[in-house]
């Protein structure tokens, strides 16, 4: 199970650094367009907004794991004894429930784009749209190989600092 989160940590990864380096290339393009060229590309700006959506939501998962996300640490840490480590898994709980409670509306979502095309890019917005299955499935699964790691004793939940990843 540990190899299939790291495959899929290395995916979210990889996919990350496409949309950024998707992103930059775009930004590229409209700065030089603006400023050497009569006229900018329209669609610049719309694939720079889709890359940053795509980057929240893979990246929202390995934000979980990493720590990256807002914490309440200093209340849950300072509590005695095994209230920390329950607060997390509790956390953890909570977060695989709601990821998986927002499923089927992020489903629905996506669907309404198949009707739907981006304005200057001409493409389905469900490919947009896809992002919160997305960024909820990621969600979820982290939370869930927390709650795994936790409940095994392979881990005491808290985040695992990007060095360890390594």
């Amino acid at each position: 199970m540990t190899q299939a989160f790291k495959a899929l940590e290395g995916l979210c990864r990889l996919l990350i650094l496409s949309a950024f380096l998707l992103l930059s290339a775009s930004v590229l393009l409209q700065v030089f367009a603006r400023t050497f060229l009569p006229t900018a590309p329209v669609w610049t700006e719309e694939l720079t907004r889709f890359c940053l959506i795509y980057i929240g939501a893979l990246g929202a998962g390995l934000a979980l794991r990493s720590g990256d996300m807002v914490n309440v640490d200093l209340l849950c840490e300072s509590l005695p004894g095994r209230w920390p480590w329950i607060l997390r898994l509790v956390s953890a709980v909570l977060t695989a429930l709601f990821s998986a409670a927002l499923l089927a509306s992020a489903w629905q979502y996506t669907r309404v784009g198949v009707r739907q095309t981006a304005p200057s890019l001409g493409w389905r917005m469900d490919f947009l749209h896809a992002s919160m299955l997305v960024l909820f499935v990621a969600l979820g699964l982290w939370a869930l190989m927390r709650i795994f790691e936790m409940l095994t004793g392979r881990h005491d939940g808290r985040p695992i600092p990007v060095s360890e990843d390594l």
